[in-house]
Parts: structure tokens; C-alpha cells; sequence
């Protein structure tokens, strides 16, 4: 998680700054008002257009302010619980720690939270779920990497679950920690099922997709971004695989400069992995050989090895090639975890 941390106050900037120092957790860079900042921070005149400038840059900003200058200086740039960076705000003295926004599938709750422990304050969690010690399907979702399908049957789980009704559950993947709020049984009137499937166990149904896809990519030199990205996408498209689940990209060192693989990583907001012609070649499996491609790279096949190190587990799309580019695909392992946290 990359976190901004804004302040208004020399109060605002003190604490800001022992936030940084202790969230070692996550990634974060301080914003603090022109008046009082410090040669750690980046200053800032106007609040709004600093907000305006780098909302979407993070995955959560923290306002070291009173609550409501911060809610005006988010409001204009609210989009979707779905999409918007956890917006926390904490006073100046570091009393309380309130998640204003997001605080499930964002992670503001989880973070405000971990925050209050390190600055010795109180977490002010209002969301009814939590409050009430209930299960939350965006919050299961969220710490597993789950994309939720559909927000209506979400918030429709959520409000059986909060008016004691058991909601069903049904997963195509292993799990452990099943809480009480859920139920095995077919009988329930909502419920989630997890998976890539077209099952709809429940009468309201909740489908929640992994996203555990890495992605394997080669190309020839100089490929342009936008050939990689149709090879990859009609790649993924032929094996039924929705682009929403990938989650990384792998290669060989030798494209660690690559521009085009580089800009399309960028675009999907993907880290990109590369690995050496040996530690591709240690990889254990069947792989598509291609003595050309050894011959230039120093190993028989650059996108099924890459995808399968990164990832750890099988292959799901084998080697295609379009135009230069060759894309293969791999499955993260995953078993679900009822008491996963996000932080």
C-alpha cells in the first residue's frame, strides 16, 4: 500500500512525520502545508489542488486535520467505494484515527486501525459490520484479492448478515476460518460463491473472482505497447481469462528495459518481474521448448517459465503467439482466509 500523509499544522507536521517513521508497513510520502513543512515533506499552498493532483496516485491519504476540511478537499474527486484510495483523517494531537472512506475493499479500516496502535490512539470505526463483530464480504474480499462482481448482491449479503439471517457460501477454492454469519448449506437466500465459474448456488449470489493471473510475456525488441497489448489481451480473451484478474507480469532480464512491456505494465498498474536465462531454466515443468528462442535468450521459452516462477503454480494459458509478442499465463495458489487481514 502507498500512502500519502497530508498536514496543515507544525502539530500536523510532527505528528506526520512519526506516522512515516512507524508505518513501516506500507510506503507512504509526506505532504505538509507550505508554513510548516520540512526537508522531508513536499510543501503545498493549496489543499484542493494538491488533493486534485495526486487523489489517484495512492491507495490511501491521510489527512492530519480536522474531518471536515478533509471531506471537502476528497468530495470533488469521489468516484466509486469500488475505486477511491481509504481516506483517513487523525487531529493534530493523534487522538483519534477515523476511516472517512473506503474502509473495507480500500482498506481504511484495517489502516486506521494500525495507525491508532502506533501513535497511541483511538480508532473511531463506525461501519456497521465491524461495529457489530459481523463477517463483511468486502472486507473478505479485499484481504483475499477477490474482485467483487456485483456491489448490489454484496450489500445485499451484507444486510442478511447484519439482520441475523446465515448467508451461503460455495468456493471453487480451499478455506479455512469459516465464520458463523456463514453457512455450507444450499438453502440460504444470498450468498457468495468464489470462483470463475458461472455457478449461482444462491438465489442472490455474490460472485467474487481472484485475481491471482501473473501474466508471462516475451516480444521481439522495440514492440510497441500497444502491439503487446492486443497479444496479451486476445491471449487472455481465447482462454476465457477476464484481464481484471491479472495481477503481475514476469520476463527475462534481458527485456527489463524493454519500453513498450514497460509502458503496458504501467497501464494496468502492473510490477514487473525479471528473471535471469538460468533461474528461467530451473523452473520444473512441461513448457513449450523452442531451441530459436534458447539460442538468443539462453532458455527454451521466456512467457510459461516467467509466469509460472512469479507465480508459484500451474500454467492456465501456454505459450501464444501474435505479432512479436509471446503471452502465457499462470494461476497464483490461493486458499481463502476468513481472518486475513489487509494490513
Amino acid at each position: 500500500m502507498k500512502a500519502a500523509i497530508i498536514s496543515l499544522t507544525e502539530n500536523g507536521r510532527k505528528l506526520s512525520a512519526l506516522i512515516a517513521e512507524k508505518a513501516v508497513f506500507t510506503e507512504t510520502e509526506r505532504y505538509c502545508f507550505h508554513s510548516h513543512s520540512d526537508e522531508d515533506s513536499q510543501s503545498f499552498d493549496s489543499l484542493s489542488g494538491l488533493v486534485s493532483g495526486i487523489f489517484r496516485k495512492y491507495d490511501a491519504l491521510v489527512f492530519v486535520c480536522a474531518c471536515g476540511i478533509a471531506v471537502r478537499a476528497a468530495a470533488p474527486h469521489l468516484c466509486s467505494k469500488t475505486t477511491d484510495p481509504a481516506v483517513i483523517v487523525t487531529d493534530d494531537c493523534g487522538k483519534f484515527v477515523i476511516p472517512v472512506l473506503s474502509g473495507h475493499i480500500g482498506g481504511a479500516n484495517a489502516l486506521a486501525e494500525r495507525l491508532a496502535g502506533l501513535i497511541g490512539a483511538q480508532a473511531v470505526i463506525t461501519t456497521a459490520t465491524d461495529t457489530g463483530g459481523r463477517f463483511s464480504p468486502d472486507s473478505f474480499a479485499a484481504a483475499n484479492g477477490l474482485i467483487i462482481t456485483d456491489m448490489a448482491a454484496a450489500k445485499a449479503v451484507a444486510v442478511a448478515v447484519l439482520d441475523g439471517e446465515k448467508a451461503g457460501f460455495a468456493s471453487d477454492y480451499e478455506y479455512t476460518g469459516l465464520p458463523d454469519d456463514l453457512s455450507l448449506s444450499a438453502d440460504c437466500r444470498t450468498g457468495l460463491y468464489v470462483g470463475c465459474g458461472n455457478k449461482t448456488p444462491f438465489p442472490v449470489t455474490l460472485k467474487l473472482v481472484p485475481k491471482n493471473i501473473v501474466l508471462g510475456i516475451g516480444c521481439r525488441r522495440g514492440t510497441p505497447s500497444g502491439t503487446i497489448e492486443r497479444a496479451v489481451m486476445s491471449a487472455l480473451s481465447s482462454a476465457g481469462i477476464a484481464p481484471e484478474r491479472v495481477t503481475a507480469a514476469a520476463t527475462i532480464d534481458l527485456k527489463a528495459d524493454e519500453q513498450g512491456l514497460l509502458g503496458f505494465c504501467e497501464k494496468y498498474g502492473m510490477k514487473l518481474t525479471v528473471y535471469t536465462a538460468q533461474e528461467l531454466m530451473s523452473v520444473r515443468g512441461e513448457f513449450t521448448s523452442s531451441d530459436y528462442v534458447k539460442s538468443v535468450t539462453g532458455t527454451d521459452n521466456v512467457c510459461e517459465r516467467s509466469a509460472v516462477r512469479l507465480s508459484g503454480g500451474e500454467l492456465v494459458l501456454r505459450k501464444t503467439a501474435l505479432d512479436g509478442v509471446t503471452a502465457a499465463a499462470a494461476e497464483i495458489p490461493l486458499t481463502l482466509d476468513f481472518e486475513r487481514k489487509m494490513l
